[in-house]
């Protein structure tokens, strides 16, 4: 299917557009006058820009304060990330040289995160930016076959190990180191879950391949299949897929009937959202404030060191 016309991207607001000071005080003075609800819901990802945020804890607080509602634990997350500040944490902990793919925070979960805001305390030497992509062109330009494919939805499954083991462990996953933690979580989610003989937990899901904009009403593709398929994660979790039964991999996915999901339905979806992706390259200090039902993004591949911290709000 040929692409949707590509006509989307970041809104980026600098102290010149803003008509405010080069500061972080510039910054509040600039959201203080904004509806940031109606802002982002029209524009689904603002870069801020200029306004020396990010260097220092104290002015990426301020910022989160007015821009993140309320910030949300990082609880049922399935990339590693540290947690360095008030539920703010490092950006997925994935090796440089492996690009991330397209995905809405946590929308394997029962619930998810509305707002992202990245903040970069410094950028890579080369490469790392941030891709974004309109969810709704990433939807309309997938094949019509892969479609019909997602329509009943997908189904997760999940292996946390209890300390030792591939992927993460449920002590990590739910921020607690009591099973009643853990289960408090589950018991108010649709998931079905279960303690195995190993002291490990096996969490299932079903969930819509797609879901609507809660404010535009507009269809989005929201599904983190490629991210739990071995066709879309490289060599190593091929290499792992192939050591262990499905049932036994740290995460895994089929369509919701219990049937698999083909390896080119995944490799399409994924190569579809990269293609239409926009770059947000990173300056110290930027912010990076994006819907997670409108608008997916990932990581390209970089040298050096980059430090680009996240926090998220319902």
């Amino acid at each position: 299917m040929a692409d949707t016309a590509q006509t989307w991207r970041p809104l980026e607001v600098d102290p010149g557009s803003a008509g405010v000071p080069a500061s972080p005080e510039g910054l509040a003075e600039f959201l203080r006058g904004q509806d940031v609800t109606e802002l982002l819901t029209r524009e689904k990802a603002v870069v801020f820009r200029g306004f020396g945020t990010g260097a220092e804890p104290a002015p990426y607080d301020m910022a989160a304060d007015l821009l993140l509602p309320n910030r949300l634990a990082y609880v049922h997350g399935n990339s590693p990330r540290t947690k360095v500040g008030r539920n703010v944490y490092t950006s997925t902990e994935y090796p440089a040289e492996f690009e991330i793919s397209m995905h809405n925070e946590m929308s394997y979960s029962h619930t998810w995160p509305r707002r992202i805001l990245f903040c970069c305390a410094y950028p890579a030497a080369t490469g790392g930016a941030t891709p974004v992509v309109d969810g709704a062109l990433w939807l309309a330009s997938l094949d019509p076959e892969v479609r019909a494919a997602f329509a009943s939805g997908v189904r997760y499954t999940q292996n946390l190990h209890d300390g030792m083991g591939f992927g993460k462990s449920w002590q990590a996953t739910f921020e607690t180191e009591e099973r009643d933690g853990a289960e408090a979580f589950l018991d108010g989610t649709d998931a079905q879950w279960r303690w195995l003989a190993d002291g490990s937990l096996r969490i299932g899901r079903t969930a819509p391949a797609t879901v609507e904009h809660p404010v535009t009403g507009t269809e989005v593709w929201f599904n983190q299949a490629d991210q739990w398929h071995p066709a879309g994660l490289g060599e190593e979790a091929a290499l792992l897929a192939e050591m262990l039964p499905e049932d036994e991999l740290p995460q895994s996915v089929r369509f919701a009937d219990g049937s698999p999901i083909p390896a080119e339905y995944i490799t399409h979806v994924q190569e579809t959202g990269l293609r239409l992706a926009v770059d947000v390259d990173w300056r110290r200090g930027d912010l990076l404030l994006v819907d997670n039902v409108a608008a997916a993004h990932g990581r390209r591949p970089y040298t050096g060191e980059r430090r680009v911290l996240v926090a998220m709000s319902d």
